[in-house]
């Protein structure tokens, strides 16, 4: 069994903070409580934070990046050295052409304070507007090669897009440093046969996992139908919770006597696939939780075990990404 060090971290997402629709944010009761957790992930190595120029809704848009910057800012210069910040730009139709994420990455690094490592392609537009995405990935490698951000990522690209634009960005010598998918026991198809986790490995690309708890569905205790959340969250809980009893029970099992939960034994499963998983992380209750997952690791028969219940024929799925690419 190999050791900790020798799989991914674990990174955190940011796409709840500032959001008031689903999550009933409001800036005067949670942003403390959001400062606090920022300050937990640095005291537990939790160094990588995910977001976006849209995670933040209505008037609050672009919240999560002004939080980041925030706390980022108040942070120590050691511990500021050892962040990454990696933001999405979104591909809205009005964003066109090489010049189309100018403005968009200006307004981006100025509410993350200059502390920006990685910009990130939000989502592929092959399905919907495949003449969009070209030059927007040629203004983003621009950037880098300009020397105003360190790397460039892509996210919710299937293995075909993925080579494409590889190809592409190679072409003009600028790497594709991460992509980002769906991925956790309920979402498993980028490490099914000849998809994207492959095709990571053998580009060299670093595979990141979003939503590896699914929404809670593979981490909560209680899954019973008056327990679940309000709005569309709930219904999936309702429809999926109890297609998912054995494949729980096996986690419980796994993680028994383990640092971390059900919780730690999801994450740890996209970290045995390669993939460093970010969670949505909005408590410092959480930061703990999730960073015991970092001591330990699946051995290869439990790997196989939670292998075998996610890729069964008629296994729970999580809904895909409509802005998923092939």
């Amino acid at each position: 069994m190999a050791s900790p060090g020798d799989q991914p971290g674990i990174g955190v997402g940011t796409w709840a903070w500032g959001n008031q629709f689903l999550w009933g944010y409001a800036p005067q009761r949670d942003d403390q409580r959001l400062a606090a957790t920022f300050a937990r992930c640095l005291e537990r190595d939790l160094l990588f934070f995910d977001t976006a120029d849209s995670y933040g809704t209505g008037r609050l848009n672009g919240r999560s990046e002004t939080l980041l910057g925030q706390f980022a800012a108040a942070a120590s210069p050691p511990q500021q050295q050892r962040l990454c910040i990696a933001t999405k730009l979104a591909p809205f139709p009005w964003r066109l052409g090489r010049q189309g994420y100018r403005r968009a990455f200006a307004a981006s690094r100025a509410r993350l304070q200059g502390r920006l490592q990685r910009v990130q392609l939000h989502w592929s537009t092959a399905r919907y507007a495949p003449w969009q995405e070209g030059p927007l990935l040629d203004g983003l490698a621009d950037l880098v090669r300009e020397g105003a951000v360190a790397s460039l990522g892509v996210s919710n690209m299937g293995p075909q897009r993925l080579r494409q634009v590889h190809r592409r960005l190679a072409d003009q010598g600028v790497a594709i440093s991460s992509l980002q998918v769906q991925l956790s026991l309920l979402a498993p198809q980028p490490i099914e046969a000849g998809g994207v986790a492959a095709v990571c490995r053998e580009l060299g690309i670093e595979l990141i996992a979003y939503s590896p708890l699914a929404l809670g569905l593979l981490s909560r205790d209680d899954l019973h139908p008056a327990q679940a959340p309000s709005g569309p969250r709930g219904a999936l809980f309702r429809r999926l919770g109890p297609r998912i009893a054995e494949l729980r029970q096996a986690m419980a099992a796994i993680g028994q006597g383990r640092p971390g939960g059900r919780a730690a034994v999801a994450l740890n499963w996209c970290r045995a696939h390669g993939a460093m998983p970010i969670p949505g992380l909005r408590s410092p209750e959480q930061v703990d939780q999730t960073a015991a997952a970092l001591g330990w690791q699946l051995s290869e028969a439990e790997r196989q075990e939670l292998d075998q219940l996610a890729l069964a024929t008629g296994a729970a799925r999580m809904p895909a990404n409509p802005f998923q690419s092939d």
